[in-house]
């Protein structure tokens, strides 16, 4: 179970804020006037269907996605280059496999950025990622390719790419996609315990009941946003119904809204 801190609604000074931004990719908009702000602290899970979005608002974010309109602020700082505050985790589909490194290689590449007129690592660099690589259980592995690994052990290191730079922001993107329950939920622990640490976490996922539930603070995003609040809020058949396009049934259970997805009867016209 996750005990994540409160998201703070009184705070007059976001961590992150978007105001009025619209953004997307050679001249496509993706997503329209969206207005929204991440205190420090926060721990946020973008809820929405495929294309919706999601990893475009985290791109925006990064400053790797092109902003058209409106404006993102770090820490009341325009933000329109990659932010050396955050780190990013994406989606493991989109990385190439066969480029030949170890799984701490992979890490200390999240030291370039902290050190970038080194083209090579220190002994301190070596260390951090050694003590990142201990805290996520994944030390043993350091000399493997990173190919070798499962999918969860693929996340972790990612991760401690992400982390070993110290970031105050972490952006991941479906950090729980494809993994068996137990390693989802070590891995849900990991972000929980960082969350607790100071560090502000906005993730997306389609885990609606396994994640986004326990979260306290979720977005409902499809091309712009159609609810935000606690999921206990949220999660209504009429807000789902909008996000998704597909009816979502709703139930409750010890305390916990449960969505289910109304299944396809095959073989009726």
């Amino acid at each position: 179970m996750l005990h994540p801190k409160p998201h703070d609604t009184t705070s007059e000074n976001p961590l992150i804020e978007l105001r009025s931004v619209s953004c997307g990719y050679q001249n496509n908009s993706i997503l329209e006037n969206l207005s929204i702000k991440i205190m420090a602290g926060d721990f946020v899970g973008l809820l929405g269907p495929s294309g919706s979005g999601k990893s475009t608002l985290l791109r925006a974010i990064l400053g790797t996605a092109k902003v058209y309109s409106g404006q993102i602020l770090i820490e009341k700082t325009v933000s329109n280059k990659k932010q050396p505050l955050i780190g990013y985790v994406p989606q493991l589909e989109t990385i190439d496999w066969n480029f030949p490194v170890t799984a701490e290689q992979v890490i200390l590449m999240g030291r370039i950025t902290h050190s970038p007129w080194l083209p090579w690592h220190n002994h301190q660099d070596r260390k951090q990622t050694l003590g990142i690589m201990t805290q996520l259980g994944i030390r043993h592995l350091r000399n493997k390719h990173i190919r070798e690994l499962s999918g969860g052990e693929q996340q972790r290191v990612f991760l401690a790419r992400a982390l070993v730079g110290n970031p105050k922001i972490l952006l991941l993107d479906e950090p729980v996609s494809g993994m068996d329950i137990k390693t989802r939920d070590d891995t849900m622990h990991v972000l929980d315990q960082l969350n607790h640490e100071g560090i502000t976490i906005l993730m997306t996922t389609h885990e609606i009941n396994s994640v986004a539930a326990h979260l306290p603070w979720v977005i409902c995003l499809n091309k712009s946003i159609i609810a935000e609040g606690p999921p206990s809020a949220v999660f209504t058949a009429d807000i789902l119904n909008k996000t998704y396009d597909a009816e979502m049934p709703i139930t409750e259970f010890e305390g916990l809204t449960i969505v289910a997805e109304k299944p396809h009867v095959f073989g009726k016209k």
